[in-house]
């Protein structure tokens, strides 16, 4: 029976997981709230500012995020489906980051709009849109400029909504060029790469927009606690992904064992590596980390904080694995000991969980390495969101961006060529 039900999932495995999530948090929405408190909720995000930090779970109930967040996914599956992409890990990592921000930031009003200038893109250049398709869901982290368009103009309604959508267009026509370029600036350091190529252009669009006299201010919804019906919920999800994968595994841990030896630098595609079934297990362990860590630390599960633990868990396909993440983890905790913040900080609660996409610099530099990178990505994180006013969703992936710049060549000047050195004796 088992052969036979692992035989009818090959080659489906992700596609059929990512479609069992969508099911689950359509499930969760209903059970959450009456289709009436749905469609209010639903119209609160739409009609809301999404810049940082707007959480939805306080802006419009549990309910009505669980619900917008299964349409974003759903939206982002069929998009995929539709370009006859294969599902891998890189497939996760994006599936997962839109689901987790879309419980602060992202709605299908505010993404389209830059997925259909990433589209015009293409075409402008005789490529097909398989080719850029997670460059504009990535991308759509700017999607808060989109809606930040129709508050801060002093036209009239029509035109600030036509200038919003002609805002998203031009960021989903400019962010793949500039995307493929800052790659190289870190060398597959930071798993985050749109989030650091969006800040740039957001902090260029701010500036832009401030020289006449446009000045957006960040936002702060965020909701306290930790319910335990959200805790529990959690926990049984990251478990059922786990048993998924050891199924899928037939039963095997020890693939997950070599998945922890590689570093993690980009690209680093677990799936077609390691198999479905050895990534979904590595996700699991990954999303029961996160939301321990936070529980461990008393923060809270608001909007913001799930929406980290959900996008750590997709880059759990992507790059990160218990081994290279810890020790980042490490440095963001034990840094609040020498500096004024604290670990239940909310900039800090969501910079922990976040600090995966550093997650390449202790797999390839070592436990003291990563534990450094953690530590100044604290530093840094929460300074970076006052440069664009909140409007780019990915700041994490902005400030992670900065501290591979800046701690990698350092890290190799050193680390290498001291083993150089050391081999040559």
């Amino acid at each position: 029976m088992g052969d036979r039900l692992r035989e009818k999932l090959k080659g489906r495995e992700l596609l059929v997981f990512s479609l069992a999530t969508v099911f689950i948090l359509f499930v969760a929405a209903f059970m959450l709230g009456t289709p009436k408190d749905l469609a209010r909720g639903m119209i609160t995000i739409f009609l809301s500012r999404d810049a940082l930090v707007t959480d939805y779970f306080e802006l419009a109930g549990f309910g009505a995020a669980f619900f917008n967040a299964a349409l974003v996914l759903g939206i982002a599956i069929l998009l995929i489906h539709f370009q006859k992409l294969p599902f891998s890990g890189f497939t996760m990592a994006v599936l997962f980051i839109n689901v987790g921000f879309a419980l602060f930031g992202k709605n299908p009003v505010n993404v389209l709009p830059i997925i259909a200038g990433t589209g015009l893109y293409a075409k402008v250049h005789n490529s097909g849109m398989n080719r850029y398709i997670y460059t504009a869901l990535f991308g759509s982290c700017l999607a808060p400029m989109v809606t930040e368009m129709l508050y801060l103009l002093p036209f009239s309604f029509g035109i600030n909504l036509l200038c919003a959508i002609s805002t998203g267009i031009f960021i989903g026509f400019v962010l793949p060029p500039l995307s493929m370029h800052t790659a190289s600036m870190h060398m597959g350091y930071n798993l985050f790469n749109v989030g650091f190529s969006a800040g740039l252009l957001a902090f260029v669009m701010v500036c832009i927009m401030e020289s006449f006299g446009l000045k957006s201010n960040s936002v702060f919804i965020w909701k306290y606690g930790r319910p335990m019906w959200l805790v529990v919920g959690m926990y049984l999800y990251f478990a059922a992904t786990f048993f998924y994968g050891l199924f899928l595994n037939e039963g095997k841990l020890k693939p997950f064992l070599k998945l922890m030896k590689h570093p993690g630098r980009a690209v680093a595609d677990f799936a077609l590596m390691n198999g479905a079934g050895t990534t979904l297990i590595n996700m699991g362990i990954m999303g029961c980390i996160c939301t321990s860590y936070i529980l461990l630390v008393g923060g809270d599960l608001c909007g913001p904080v799930v929406g980290a633990i959900l996008t750590a868990f997709g880059f759990a396909a992507f790059g990160a694995h218990p081994k290279n993440y810890l020790p980042v983890l490490a440095g963001i905790y034990i840094g609040t000991f020498f500096n004024h913040m604290l670990p239940t900080t909310p900039g800090i609660q969501m910079g922990a969980i976040f600090a995966v996409g550093l997650s390449p610099i202790a797999g390839q530099f070592g436990i003291v390495a990563g534990m450094l990178a953690g530590m100044l990505h604290g530093a840094v994180v929460v300074c970076t969101s006052e440069l664009y006013g909140g409007l780019n969703l990915y700041n994490n992936g902005f400030s992670t961006g900065l501290v591979a710049i800046i701690l990698v060549p350092i890290l190799e000047s050193f680390i290498k060529g001291f083993k150089i050195r050391h081999h040559k004796e």
